[in-house]
């Protein structure tokens, strides 16, 4: 029936949404190329967050049809949502398929005409020059399905698969293109959860890491009245209609036998009380808060259209440093919004200095099509922004030292994963941490290590 291969591009959600698109290739019969220069079928499925996402996409794109001309390239993704037309133009491109259809990305490739009844080998030739590739994109908005599965022994996971439980966003920050390309906040029933995480848990995995793109936004589309399996409704009238994100953990930590939960990225406001507390409290989730910043600027982030000032971010961050003060504490932060002042980009350098962060995200402003913020006059200059995105990486770098300095001679949790290099493994901990561990271990391997030194940006120590 044929080969294929899947190149995932941008977050964790799109990685899951790779290993949902490779569970409907392999059930119409095709095998997993081990790269894409050896497959017939490869299948792109890209970011569009930034302008440099477009570029990797388009770099691909050229790269794989110079290496295997025969080959029938699929363009999906967010990038595919956002601009089909010039993705169809591409040579080398056989099919473009928008999220908005991705769930059933086989089935369009093997039965719409663009293929031979089931099979995706016998496609019709890539796009050449002055033709287009065939495109299948429609409203997102209109669409209410949530591709999902657990990622099971891609390249980047084969020791931490995570789970997508939620997609889209209800939001609309001014710099981001990702509602238009995702949709609305959807997601998957608690039922589909709990079946997931017990088949991850009996292939033997010892880390889940629940994903979204927004997360903590889960739950607010379901009706409770239909999830008789979530835990009691919390005080809340809200949380009586709707269940929210603390509830699926906590179902997640009471109905099955999951070793350890990470949670990726929450919103500030999503960071209740009870969230934070059940966090603190249960040994089962890892001790570590991703908290989306962008800037430590009022004004900035009135701008962006964010939905929290500093002084409500600075809340959430003391409470969760407080009530876990081991904890890896992360943030994305953007410079160079459009007019950001040098007294804009201070306040944000002061407010993450003053704060405990471990370790962040930096990124440089990239104007999206169709953002509002790409309409606004005073862009900031490319050598201000790189030297922002300079300063902001060293204070970052400085931050995760000293955190790491503190359990020299102590001794931590971590999972070992697949790299092995000079006689020595690595490993994450629970705090989010690069550790290497002398010898050569197995992999999936849960363990108490204790640390004696720190090498750049890793741990060193020894499972004891």
């Amino acid at each position: 029936m044929g080969s294929f291969y899947v190149e995932n591009f941008g977050c964790r959600a799109t990685q899951a949404d790779g290993a949902a698109i490779e569970h409907q290739l392999t059930e119409r019969g095709l095998s997993r190329a081990g790269a894409a220069a050896e497959a017939e079928v490869v299948v792109l499925n890209t970011c569009t967050v930034t302008s440099s996402a477009d570029q990797d996409a388009r770099a691909a794109i050229r790269r794989i049809h110079r290496a295997n001309p025969a080959a029938r390239i699929i363009v999906t993704g967010c990038y595919a949502q956002r601009a089909p037309e010039e993705i169809s133009s591409l040579d080398g491109v056989s099919l473009v398929v928008g999220n908005s259809h991705k769930h059933r990305l086989a089935e369009i490739a093997a039965g719409s005409g663009f293929v031979s009844l089931g099979s995706l080998v016998n496609a019709a030739p890539p796009t050449s020059a002055g033709n287009r590739a065939p495109v299948v994109v429609e409203d997102i908005f209109a669409h209410t399905e949530l591709l999902a599965a657990p990622v099971f022994d891609s390249d980047n996971e084969k020791t931490r698969p995570n789970l997508k439980v939620q997609d889209g966003c209800n939001n609309r920050c001014s710099f981001c293109v990702i509602p238009f390309v995702r949709g609305r906040s959807r997601s998957l029933p608690l039922g589909e959860v709990l079946r997931n995480v017990d088949q991850l848990v009996a292939n033997g995995y010892q880390e889940l890491v629940l994903s979204g793109i927004n997360l903590g936004r889960w739950g607010r589309d379901l009706s409770r009245g239909l999830s008789p399996d979530l835990p009691p409704a919390a005080d809340s009238q809200a949380s009586v209609l709707r269940p929210r994100f603390v509830d699926l953990l906590q179902a997640i930590l009471e109905r099955t036998s999951v070793p350890l939960l990470r949670i990726s990225s929450v919103e500030p406001m999503d960071w209740s009380n009870e969230l934070i507390a059940l966090a603190a409290a249960s040994p089962r989730i890892a001790k570590h808060a991703h908290v989306p910043l962008q800037s430590g600027s009022d004004r900035i982030l009135r701008l962006m259209h964010r939905r929290y000032r500093p002084w409500h971010y600075e809340d959430r961050i003391q409470r969760i440093h407080a009530a876990m003060p081991q904890a890896a504490i992360g943030a994305d932060v953007m410079v160079s919004f459009p007019g950001e002042s040098e007294d804009d980009f201070e306040q944000t350098r002061a407010f993450i200095e003053r704060l405990p962060f471990t370790y962040l995200h930096v990124f440089t402003y990239s104007s999206r099509p169709g953002t509002a913020s790409a309409q606004m006059p005073t862009q900031v200059p490319v050598h201000q922004a790189r030297e922002r995105n300079r300063i902001l990486r060293e204070l970052a770098a400085r931050k995760k030292r000293s955190f790491q300095e503190q359990f020299v001679g102590k001794t931590l949790r971590a999972l070992t994963l697949t790299h092995i290099s000079q006689g020595r493994t690595e490993a994450l901990t629970g705090n989010y941490q690069k550790l290497w561990l002398e010898g050569s271990l197995p992999a999936n391997r849960m363990l108490t290590a204790r640390i004696h030194s720190i090498e750049g940006d890793a741990l060193v120590g020894a499972a004891e």
